[in-house]
């Protein structure tokens, strides 16, 4: 089973539907017993770090969910936010994340407000850092849908999936072990978003 956890940060039912369509067994759920059990997690997100970090707090979800991921190995994706998330810490709100990644998350800084828009919406290629199983059957100019103010920066580039450029390049894919995040929105992607949820969710292994 696969659980798309809910701490009320928006854009579940989008995933959930997906899901649906690919006709992949899941639940959105914010119940620990739910969560203990499931085989693979998502945590998506849209909207503001600090408020995220205090959700998941007030859910009572910091405890399961590092027992899950750090513990127990069990592989988790990440969107948006949800990626976001896994840093150490944030400027949004200057706020400690989840610390699963050796990584901050930032705003863009960019060097022209008139030709490059914050936040960043809109369609964009990727580019691979490392070829992993998650990203079988899927090419370098294969466009995904981003909406987003705000990017990693990983002090590890062992755990730099793929980059995009958006002025200049920015990390929008990670992995480290069992734990995979995606700055654009699969969900919202197209044929290639649906390709990336299988490839999740086909995973046998975290290595």
């Amino acid at each position: 089973m696969i659980v798309i956890v809910d701490y009320g940060m928006g854009n579940l039912r989008s995933v959930l539907n997906q899901f649906k369509r690919l006709k992949i067994n899941a639940i959105v759920s914010s119940e620990p017993n739910e969560i203990l059990k499931a085989e693979k997690l998502i945590l998506p997100g849209v909207g503001h770090f600090a408020n995220g970090m205090k959700n998941l707090k007030e859910y009572g979800l910091l405890d399961i969910l590092n027992e899950k991921v750090i513990t127990q190995k069990t592989p988790i994706l990440g969107i948006c936010l949800g990626m976001q998330l896994f840093s150490k810490y944030s400027e949004e709100g200057k706020t400690l994340g989840l610390g699963w990644l050796d990584a901050q998350t930032v705003r863009f800084n960019i060097s022209s407000a008139k030709r490059w828009k914050v936040p960043h919406i809109g369609w964009n290629t990727i580019k691979f850092n490392n070829n992993q199983p998650v990203l079988q059957n899927i090419k370098e100019d294969d466009l995904f849908y981003f909406v987003h103010s705000y990017h990693l920066v990983c002090d590890n580039i062992g755990d730099v999936l793929t980059t995009t450029i958006y002025d200049y390049e920015f990390i929008s894919g990670i992995k480290k072990d069992n734990i995979i995040g995606f700055q654009f929105h699969p969900e919202k992607s197209q044929d290639c978003g649906s390709v990336l949820i299988e490839n999740f969710v086909n995973l046998n292994h975290y290595v």
